[in-house]
């Protein structure tokens, strides 16, 4: 049955033209806070040597980006339930360019602190963007291949975030670049002005706004739910993935450093690259993450590279020379599939509640606002080396999530090595308030059998 004029549509309800444009759409946004991100990296080392700043008093910059996550999520959450997902993609891609302009008298004026309120307001849009462009990828077709889905479009951001660091590398590190502000001004206009055809794009476009099919049949069945704080896969969600980003952050803001420092004749510029090296190793790793999510269950998949990050970034904190630069390498490729499929797991069968879980996980980015400045802190007491013990705590947490979802998995329905579409389980799920299809018609059936039975038994009755 068509839907009404103005009314959400589920993803089986396009026809696949549509569906194909709305997700290369809602994907091209990954690219612009991947490209942001992966400057933002490089500008610790840059201002380190302009300002004459220290590792820790860098850090400011990603304080300012991702507490932004923290305070900006929850309100656009709020503001996707109210006034749809097309609405958000505006209002964050209006803060990113904003942000982005105002780096123009912040360089022109050589202001530390500008750049930290500007990096605020763009991490506010991004915040934004990540609620909206997460939450429509994750709805946007089933749930068995949601975080294959949103690897793939996540995938862009990481081509996104190695393309900063190497255009850094050319335009941030070499000659009288080095030591001023010029190129900085006019890389962010460019942003500004990407910013700004895209959000003239989404406002010509036809962007349809998109529910969960369970979230729907929960408004026609008009069943009752479970609080929201009740949905503890989400809650704790939250917390693997404000340990992960944090960890995850404090390992790229410091990695020009940790890669100049490792003495084997590495400058910043080569620095600069071999960092754009593994945001690519980064890149790899998402995509090869997307074929074998196709064929392995997302919580199982993260607990092994949970384990890998953790192991890694202890490699990192102890190996000498090459060895610690190799064991970075492969730190980045097993971070690659953690983010979303944190997201995805968090928010999984939330029904009514997905926008607003949505918030509460991207709102765990947050976590990138205090991990660096603990790690940079480390740094400049110890070692940058030894400052990566800090990350593995954040790894350590997100890995005890993942193995108590297998866990809890097991004991639910049995271990499973294979990922399988839980669209048909979903009344097995403890706290979604919503019913399955085969639930519901076999209650119909059930509730005919007996209707047919006491009318036998009204007519045995009226006989005697």
């Amino acid at each position: 049955m068509p839907a009404a004029a103005g009314s959400p549509l589920t993803a089986s309800q396009l026809t696949r033209g549509r569906w194909a444009f709305a997700f290369a759409l809602v994907t091209s946004l990954f690219f612009t806070w991947g490209f942001a991100y992966g400057l933002l990296d490089v500008l610790n080392a840059h201002f380190q040597v302009v300002f004459g700043i220290d590792k820790t008093q860098s850090t400011l910059l990603q304080f300012a980006y991702f507490g932004a996550y923290l305070v900006f999520s929850p309100f656009a959450g709020i503001f996707m339930r109210r006034y749809g997902y097309k609405a958000g993609i505006h209002l964050g891609l209006t803060l990113y360019s904003l942000g982005a302009v105002f780096f123009w008298p912040s360089a022109k004026f050589a202001k530390y602190g500008g750049f930290v309120g500007c990096t605020f307001v763009i991490g506010c849009g991004l915040a934004t963007l990540e609620v909206a462009a997460n939450s429509y990828i994750a709805v946007l077709g089933t749930p068995k291949y949601a975080a294959g889905r949103l690897n793939f479009s996540q995938g862009f951001q990481g081509v996104a975030s190695f393309a900063g660091p190497l255009i850094a590398s050319r335009w941030f590190f070499l000659g009288a670049n080095a030591t001023t502000l010029d190129t900085v001004q006019w890389v962010y206009l460019a942003v500004a002005g990407l910013g700004l055809v895209l959000n003239i794009l989404f406002y010509f476009c036809d962007l349809p706004e998109i529910e969960e099919e369970a979230v729907l049949l929960q408004d026609i069945d008009g069943s009752k739910d479970e609080s929201f704080w009740k949905q503890w896969r989400c809650i704790f969600g939250f917390i693997a993935q404000t340990a992960y980003v944090g960890a995850q952050v404090g390992v790229a803001s410091l990695a020009v450093n940790f890669l100049v420092d490792q003495g084997i004749g590495i400058d910043h510029s080569n620095a600069s690259r071999l960092f754009s090296y593994c945001q690519m190793t980064f890149t790899f790793g998402r995509f090869v993450g997307v074929l074998i999510l196709n064929f392995v269950d997302p919580a199982l998949l993260l607990s092994i590279y949970g384990v890998g990050c953790s192991v890694f970034s202890i490699g990192v904190a102890f190996a000498p020379g090459k060895a610690g630069v190799g064991c970075l390498f492969a730190l980045f490729f097993f971070e690659s599939i953690c983010y979303p499929c944190i997201f995805t797991l968090g928010t999984k069968n939330l029904g009514r509640h997905t926008k607003q879980g949505s918030g509460l996980i991207v709102m765990g980015v947050g976590g990138g606002a205090w991990y660096p400045p603990a790690q940079a802190s480390v740094a400049d007491r110890i070692s940058t080396q030894r400052s990566y013990l800090v990350a593995f705590s954040g790894y350590a947490a997100m890995t005890i999530y993942a193995i108590g979802l297998v866990i809890d998995q097991a004991r639910k329905e049995g271990f499973r090595l294979r990922n399988v579409d839980e669209s048909n389980l979903i009344n097995a799920t403890p706290g979604t308030g919503f019913e399955g299809d085969s639930t519901r018609e076999s209650k119909e059936k059930e509730g005919f059998e007996q209707e047919k039975a006491n009318s036998l038994i009204h007519q045995d009755s009226d006989k005697s």
